[in-house]
Protein backbone atom coordinates (compact mmCIF):
# COMPACT_ATOMS: atom_id res chain seq x y z
CA UNK A 1 0.00 0.00 0.00
CA UNK A 2 0.86 3.41 -0.76
CA UNK A 3 0.67 6.31 1.27
CA UNK A 4 -0.08 9.63 -0.70
CA UNK A 5 -1.40 12.85 0.03
CA UNK A 6 -4.26 14.53 -1.85
CA UNK A 7 -1.88 17.61 -3.02
CA UNK A 8 -4.99 20.31 -2.56
CA UNK A 9 -3.97 20.78 1.11
CA UNK A 10 -0.14 22.03 0.04
CA UNK A 11 -1.84 24.61 -2.18
CA UNK A 12 0.27 27.58 -2.02
CA UNK A 13 3.51 26.02 -2.69
CA UNK A 14 4.66 25.24 -6.31
CA UNK A 15 4.04 21.55 -7.23
CA UNK A 16 7.92 20.62 -7.05
CA UNK A 17 7.75 22.24 -3.42
CA UNK A 18 4.63 19.90 -2.70
CA UNK A 19 7.04 17.13 -3.95
CA UNK A 20 9.89 17.69 -1.90
CA UNK A 21 7.82 18.49 1.34
CA UNK A 22 5.15 15.23 1.03
CA UNK A 23 8.42 12.88 0.25
CA UNK A 24 9.80 14.56 3.48
CA UNK A 25 7.49 13.69 5.95
CA UNK A 26 6.46 10.15 4.73
CA UNK A 27 4.43 10.19 1.53
CA UNK A 28 4.84 7.78 -1.10
CA UNK A 29 3.04 9.87 -3.44
CA UNK A 30 0.47 12.63 -4.04
CA UNK A 31 -3.32 12.69 -5.25
CA UNK A 32 -2.98 15.33 -7.78
CA UNK A 33 -6.70 17.96 -8.38
CA UNK A 34 -6.03 18.65 -11.95
CA UNK A 35 -7.45 22.11 -10.99
CA UNK A 36 -4.15 22.95 -8.39
CA UNK A 37 -1.98 22.71 -11.75
CA UNK A 38 -4.01 24.91 -13.84
CA UNK A 39 -7.50 27.25 -14.62
CA UNK A 40 -7.70 24.56 -17.32
CA UNK A 41 -5.98 21.65 -16.54
CA UNK A 42 -7.43 20.45 -20.07
CA UNK A 43 -5.33 23.09 -21.57
CA UNK A 44 -1.74 21.92 -20.42
CA UNK A 45 0.40 22.25 -22.60
CA UNK A 46 2.72 19.10 -22.94
CA UNK A 47 6.01 20.59 -21.47
CA UNK A 48 4.20 21.42 -18.40
CA UNK A 49 2.85 17.80 -18.16
CA UNK A 50 6.02 16.79 -18.39
CA UNK A 51 7.74 19.23 -15.44
CA UNK A 52 5.24 17.50 -13.30
CA UNK A 53 6.04 14.31 -13.78
CA UNK A 54 9.50 15.51 -13.26
CA UNK A 55 9.27 17.13 -9.85
CA UNK A 56 7.54 13.97 -8.55
CA UNK A 57 10.31 12.01 -9.96
CA UNK A 58 12.89 13.94 -8.40
CA UNK A 59 11.09 13.79 -5.22
CA UNK A 60 11.09 10.12 -5.12
CA UNK A 61 7.66 10.21 -5.21
CA UNK A 62 4.60 8.93 -7.40
CA UNK A 63 1.83 10.95 -8.86
CA UNK A 64 -0.80 8.21 -8.05
CA UNK A 65 -3.79 9.17 -9.56
CA UNK A 66 -6.22 12.61 -10.01
CA UNK A 67 -9.39 13.34 -7.56
CA UNK A 68 -11.92 16.97 -7.80
CA UNK A 69 -11.86 16.04 -11.71
CA UNK A 70 -14.39 18.35 -13.10
CA UNK A 71 -13.88 21.61 -10.59
CA UNK A 72 -11.86 23.71 -13.72
CA UNK A 73 -12.92 24.41 -16.22
CA UNK A 74 -16.16 25.71 -15.00
CA UNK A 75 -19.82 24.84 -16.23
CA UNK A 76 -19.35 20.73 -16.35
CA UNK A 77 -21.63 18.88 -15.36
CA UNK A 78 -22.72 14.93 -16.41
CA UNK A 79 -26.09 15.54 -15.18
CA UNK A 80 -26.85 19.25 -16.92
CA UNK A 81 -30.16 19.28 -19.17
CA UNK A 82 -28.54 20.90 -21.86
CA UNK A 83 -26.58 17.34 -23.80
CA UNK A 84 -24.40 20.08 -25.38
CA UNK A 85 -23.21 20.68 -21.78
CA UNK A 86 -23.03 17.22 -21.15
CA UNK A 87 -21.32 16.52 -23.85
CA UNK A 88 -18.35 18.90 -23.20
CA UNK A 89 -18.53 17.32 -19.59
CA UNK A 90 -17.68 13.70 -21.25
CA UNK A 91 -15.21 15.29 -23.46
CA UNK A 92 -13.50 16.65 -20.73
CA UNK A 93 -13.30 13.65 -18.31
CA UNK A 94 -11.57 11.54 -21.92
CA UNK A 95 -9.06 14.28 -21.43
CA UNK A 96 -8.58 14.52 -17.50
CA UNK A 97 -8.01 10.19 -18.19
CA UNK A 98 -5.41 11.11 -20.84
CA UNK A 99 -4.04 13.62 -18.31
CA UNK A 100 -3.66 10.99 -15.63
CA UNK A 101 -2.12 8.47 -17.65
CA UNK A 102 0.45 11.28 -19.08
CA UNK A 103 1.24 11.86 -15.69
CA UNK A 104 2.10 8.29 -14.57
CA UNK A 105 -1.43 7.61 -12.15
CA UNK A 106 -3.07 4.38 -11.72
CA UNK A 107 -6.39 5.91 -10.83
CA UNK A 108 -9.35 8.77 -11.38
CA UNK A 109 -11.61 9.31 -8.55
CA UNK A 110 -14.72 10.76 -9.52
CA UNK A 111 -16.33 13.01 -6.83
CA UNK A 112 -17.08 16.27 -8.25
CA UNK A 113 -20.29 16.60 -6.13
CA UNK A 114 -21.65 19.52 -7.80
CA UNK A 115 -21.64 18.40 -11.29
CA UNK A 116 -23.50 15.48 -10.92
CA UNK A 117 -26.24 16.29 -8.83
CA UNK A 118 -29.87 16.24 -9.93
CA UNK A 119 -30.79 19.51 -11.40
CA UNK A 120 -34.08 21.13 -10.73
CA UNK A 121 -37.05 19.77 -13.38
CA UNK A 122 -35.52 16.54 -13.79
CA UNK A 123 -36.20 13.59 -12.13
CA UNK A 124 -33.23 11.64 -10.14
CA UNK A 125 -33.75 8.35 -12.66
CA UNK A 126 -32.93 10.78 -15.99
CA UNK A 127 -30.36 12.06 -13.91
CA UNK A 128 -28.66 8.66 -12.93
CA UNK A 129 -29.56 7.79 -16.47
CA UNK A 130 -26.87 10.40 -17.75
CA UNK A 131 -24.47 9.33 -15.10
CA UNK A 132 -24.44 5.70 -16.20
CA UNK A 133 -23.55 7.48 -19.75
CA UNK A 134 -20.96 9.63 -18.84
CA UNK A 135 -19.38 6.49 -16.41
CA UNK A 136 -19.74 4.00 -19.82
CA UNK A 137 -17.27 6.64 -21.44
CA UNK A 138 -15.11 7.03 -19.03
CA UNK A 139 -14.54 3.64 -18.50
CA UNK A 140 -13.73 2.87 -22.54
CA UNK A 141 -11.32 5.85 -21.53
CA UNK A 142 -9.82 4.95 -18.88
CA UNK A 143 -9.58 1.37 -20.57
CA UNK A 144 -7.67 2.85 -23.51
CA UNK A 145 -5.26 4.55 -21.64
CA UNK A 146 -4.69 1.69 -19.04
CA UNK A 147 -5.68 3.28 -15.96
CA UNK A 148 -8.91 2.55 -13.52
CA UNK A 149 -12.06 5.35 -12.92
CA UNK A 150 -13.55 5.68 -9.60
CA UNK A 151 -17.16 6.50 -8.93
CA UNK A 152 -17.05 7.99 -5.01
CA UNK A 153 -20.09 7.70 -3.25
CA UNK A 154 -20.48 11.20 -1.45
CA UNK A 155 -22.90 12.06 1.40
CA UNK A 156 -26.68 13.65 0.79
CA UNK A 157 -25.27 17.04 2.20
CA UNK A 158 -23.01 16.96 -0.90
CA UNK A 159 -24.88 15.66 -3.69
CA UNK A 160 -28.44 13.24 -4.29
CA UNK A 161 -26.44 10.75 -6.62
CA UNK A 162 -24.74 8.11 -5.78
CA UNK A 163 -24.33 8.42 -1.92
CA UNK A 164 -23.51 4.90 -1.05
CA UNK A 165 -21.50 1.81 -1.64
CA UNK A 166 -24.51 -0.10 -3.11
CA UNK A 167 -25.66 2.66 -5.24
CA UNK A 168 -22.08 2.83 -6.70
CA UNK A 169 -21.36 -1.06 -7.05
CA UNK A 170 -24.68 -0.76 -8.72
CA UNK A 171 -24.06 1.52 -11.60
CA UNK A 172 -20.14 -0.05 -12.03
CA UNK A 173 -21.99 -3.27 -12.37
CA UNK A 174 -24.50 -1.61 -14.97
CA UNK A 175 -21.68 -0.71 -16.87
CA UNK A 176 -19.59 -3.60 -16.99
CA UNK A 177 -15.95 -2.71 -17.70
CA UNK A 178 -12.84 -3.72 -15.58
CA UNK A 179 -11.91 -0.48 -16.18
CA UNK A 180 -14.57 1.15 -13.38
CA UNK A 181 -14.80 0.60 -9.95
CA UNK A 182 -15.24 2.09 -6.71
CA UNK A 183 -13.70 3.43 -3.71
CA UNK A 184 -14.26 4.44 -0.09
CA UNK A 185 -13.67 8.16 1.82
CA UNK A 186 -13.70 7.14 5.15
CA UNK A 187 -15.59 10.67 5.67
CA UNK A 188 -18.08 9.96 3.40
CA UNK A 189 -18.99 6.55 4.45
CA UNK A 190 -19.46 7.63 8.15
CA UNK A 191 -21.95 10.19 6.86
CA UNK A 192 -23.77 8.41 4.51
CA UNK A 193 -23.48 4.30 5.50
CA UNK A 194 -25.44 2.70 7.38
CA UNK A 195 -22.91 -0.02 8.05
CA UNK A 196 -19.16 0.95 9.26
CA UNK A 197 -16.41 1.56 6.88
CA UNK A 198 -14.38 -1.83 8.38
CA UNK A 199 -17.85 -3.77 7.57
CA UNK A 200 -17.98 -2.26 4.40
CA UNK A 201 -14.32 -3.25 3.41
CA UNK A 202 -14.68 -6.52 4.57
CA UNK A 203 -18.39 -6.85 2.61
CA UNK A 204 -16.79 -5.24 -0.80
CA UNK A 205 -12.95 -6.05 -0.99
CA UNK A 206 -13.66 -9.16 -1.81
CA UNK A 207 -15.64 -8.58 -4.80
CA UNK A 208 -13.24 -6.13 -6.08
CA UNK A 209 -14.99 -3.09 -6.35
CA UNK A 210 -13.13 -1.09 -3.82
CA UNK A 211 -9.76 0.07 -5.38
CA UNK A 212 -8.91 2.98 -3.91
CA UNK A 213 -9.33 4.62 0.22
CA UNK A 214 -9.17 8.14 1.08
CA UNK A 215 -9.05 8.78 5.10
CA UNK A 216 -10.25 11.41 6.90
CA UNK A 217 -12.48 11.97 10.14
CA UNK A 218 -16.40 12.98 9.33
CA UNK A 219 -15.60 16.40 11.24
CA UNK A 220 -13.66 17.36 7.83
CA UNK A 221 -9.99 17.14 9.38
CA UNK A 222 -7.34 14.31 8.79
CA UNK A 223 -7.58 10.80 10.05
CA UNK A 224 -7.21 10.94 13.86
CA UNK A 225 -8.27 14.56 14.31
CA UNK A 226 -11.51 13.74 15.09
CA UNK A 227 -13.84 11.35 16.52
CA UNK A 228 -13.70 7.89 14.15
CA UNK A 229 -11.67 5.41 14.75
CA UNK A 230 -9.49 4.62 11.93
CA UNK A 231 -7.27 1.55 12.87
CA UNK A 232 -10.58 -0.52 12.64
CA UNK A 233 -10.35 0.53 8.78
CA UNK A 234 -6.33 0.12 8.67
CA UNK A 235 -7.06 -3.41 10.46
CA UNK A 236 -9.73 -4.23 7.25
CA UNK A 237 -7.54 -3.26 4.41
CA UNK A 238 -5.00 -5.31 5.60
CA UNK A 239 -7.60 -8.21 6.58
CA UNK A 240 -8.63 -8.19 2.84
CA UNK A 241 -4.83 -8.06 1.50
CA UNK A 242 -6.05 -4.80 -0.14
CA UNK A 243 -2.87 -3.69 -2.53
CA UNK A 244 -3.91 -0.20 -3.41
CA UNK A 245 -3.33 3.46 -2.35
CA UNK A 246 -4.56 4.76 0.66
CA UNK A 247 -4.99 8.88 0.20
CA UNK A 248 -5.32 11.59 2.76
CA UNK A 249 -8.15 13.99 2.01
CA UNK A 250 -8.76 16.34 4.90
CA UNK A 251 -10.88 19.25 3.97
CA UNK A 252 -10.24 21.48 7.13
CA UNK A 253 -6.58 21.76 7.58
CA UNK A 254 -6.02 21.55 11.72
CA UNK A 255 -3.38 24.19 12.23
CA UNK A 256 -2.46 24.27 8.61
CA UNK A 257 -1.93 22.10 5.39
CA UNK A 258 1.96 21.31 6.16
CA UNK A 259 1.43 20.20 9.72
CA UNK A 260 -1.90 18.06 8.78
CA UNK A 261 -0.45 16.81 6.35
CA UNK A 262 2.76 15.58 8.57
CA UNK A 263 0.67 14.54 11.59
CA UNK A 264 -1.57 11.97 9.09
CA UNK A 265 1.41 11.04 7.58
CA UNK A 266 2.93 9.67 10.86
CA UNK A 267 -0.18 8.51 12.15
CA UNK A 268 -1.42 6.36 9.37
CA UNK A 269 2.24 4.94 9.07
CA UNK A 270 2.19 4.37 12.91
CA UNK A 271 -0.82 2.30 11.94
CA UNK A 272 0.26 0.34 9.46
CA UNK A 273 3.41 -1.10 11.58
CA UNK A 274 1.15 -1.58 14.72
CA UNK A 275 -1.30 -3.62 12.74
CA UNK A 276 0.61 -5.33 9.57
CA UNK A 277 1.60 -9.10 10.83
CA UNK A 278 5.55 -9.37 11.83
CA UNK A 279 8.00 -10.09 9.46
Amino acid sequence: MRLALCNEVLAGRDFAAQCAFAAAVGYDGLEVAPFTLADDPLALAARRVAEVRRAAADAGIAITGLHWLLVKPEGLSITAPDPAVRARTIDAIRRIVGLCAALGGRYLVHGSPAQRRTPAGVDRATARAWIAEALAAAAQAAQDAGVTYLLEPLPPDETDQVNTLDEAVALVREVGSPSLATMLDAKSAALAEAASAPDLLDRWLPEGVIRHVQLNDRNRRGPGQGSDRIAPIVGALLRGSYDGDIAIEPFEYVPDGPACAARAAGYVRGLLEALSPSR
